[in-house]
């Protein structure tokens, strides 16, 4: 899997390079954990009897043509060399045997440090750095060792595209992703709140599509709280498969987020309940060094119960984050009657708050009317006073920064 790499010379280095798992496991083995407190799975390339079941027969073909040529692309940001077929068969089957292992109890859950990545690659093509698809093979070995319900939450910050079409009229499988959406103007562009899957699927695919960048630990902590967690009780998965792309982690280049380490571990721990703490952990993304292995180290610490411990508190949103997660129940509740009551009680709290800021606005405008300050202070102290006649109810201070 290390000799995955594009062979083309370009003035970039291509973000999805080989050195995202030597950092991990540097990470991994400077924190004690890798191999010390591991078992190491042996690695199995995949078969082309375990891909069809997920990919057609062409894309197998095509994936496998690549070990002939020097180099080739998929698409323009989509490589392989002559290593490629064997290092996706090697991913694919490791990510399969980890399911089964942990299925049948034999061991407790485990971290699949794969590449390339797999959730972009749908059932006939490859894309977005992604040859085939890690977690959507590993569903299918999960439940072919016994698991009736897998539930996979894809947290990377781009949707998950391909891991959606293969099993979006599947209710076996429900499908959660969380990523920046932006109206489908960020990549891949699929991923709208509306997209619930078809046929028996519906509802089994569940979208919460940020609308912007810059989204950090207290949004994903919400949307897990009100969104995320209550379907994932209600549909109650044997097994949970967790689609770890790192790249909504603060500074990564692609995703431009602010998820930090500790959100990554809050979120790993609040989904060991969900599956009796049956969870696999497949790296997806994530191209800053730093970040992907401390946050996958912190991850890796979560499954060896050497976490840190999180209160049950209400994670405080932005704006933006409330607003989406309140659409994502609207289109939701239809399916998981679950979140009526979510729903309704955020719309409530919503309805309050902007209640308290018609009402501060009324005050700020009679007080306008009845000689407050000049028009120069209210131009830069308009917001900082209706923020204090909100909460406070007193009149701020001048400031001689008037910018500030």
């Amino acid at each position: 899997m290390l000799l995955h790499s594009e062979m083309e010379t370009k003035p970039n280095p291509h973000p999805e390079r080989p050195n995202r798992l030597r950092a991990i496991a540097a990470s991994l083995a400077a924190a004690g954990i890798f191999p010390s407190k591991c078992a190491l799975v042996p690695p199995r390339e995949i078969t082309k009897e375990e891909l069809v079941m997920v990919h057609t027969s062409d894309h197998v073909e095509s994936v496998e043509q690549t070990k002939n040529m020097l180099y080739s692309y998929f698409t323009s940001d989509t490589y392989a060399n002559g290593h490629s077929a064997c290092a996706a068969k090697l991913a694919a089957g490791l990510c399969a045997d980890l399911a089964s292992l942990i299925v049948s109890g034999r061991v407790r859950n485990g971290f699949a440090l794969v590449r390339p990545p797999g959730h972009h690659a749908g059932v006939k093509q490859a894309m977005g750095f992604c040859l085939h698809n890690n977690a959507a093979v590993a569903a299918l070995a999960a439940q072919k060792a016994g698991a009736k319900k897998v539930l996979i939450v894809d947290w990377d910050v781009h949707h998950g595209n391909g891991t959606q079409e293969i099993f979006e009229g599947n209710k076996s499988i429900l499908y959660i992703s969380l990523h920046r959406h932006e109206d489908g103007s960020f990549y891949p562009g699929t991923g709208a709140a509306d997209e619930v899957g078809v046929l028996d699927g519906k509802g089994f695919s569940v979208n919460i599509p940020w609308s912007c960048g810059g989204v950090g630990d207290n949004d994903y902590i919400f949307a897990f709280q009100h969104v995320v967690l209550p379907i994932a009780t209600e549909f109650a998965p044997d097994i949970t498969i967790i689609s770890a792309g790192f790249d909504a982690a603060r500074g990564d280049p692609l995703g431009c987020c602010d998820v930090t380490p500790a959100g990554y571990s809050q979120m790993t721990s609040m989904l060991t309940a969900c599956s009796e703490g049956k969870l696999l952990v497949i790296l997806e993304g994530g191209y800053n060094l730093r970040s992907i292995s401390s946050s996958a180290t912190e991850v890796v610490k979560v499954l060896l119960a050497d976490g840190p411990s999180y209160g049950t508190d209400a994670a405080a949103p932005s704006k933006e984050g409330m607003q989406t997660v309140l659409h994502v129940l609207d289109i939701q509740r239809k399916y998981w009657p679950v979140l009526v009551p979510i729903f309704a009680s955020l719309q409530a709290q919503q309805g309050q708050t902007s209640s308290k800021y018609a009402n501060a606005e009324n005050k700020l405008k009679r007080r306008m009317l009845m000689g407050g300050p000049g028009p120069v202070w209210w131009k830069w102290g308009s917001k900082r006073l209706l923020y204090e006649i909100l909460f406070e109810g007193r009149r701020p201070r001048k400031s001689k920064a008037r910018g500030k």
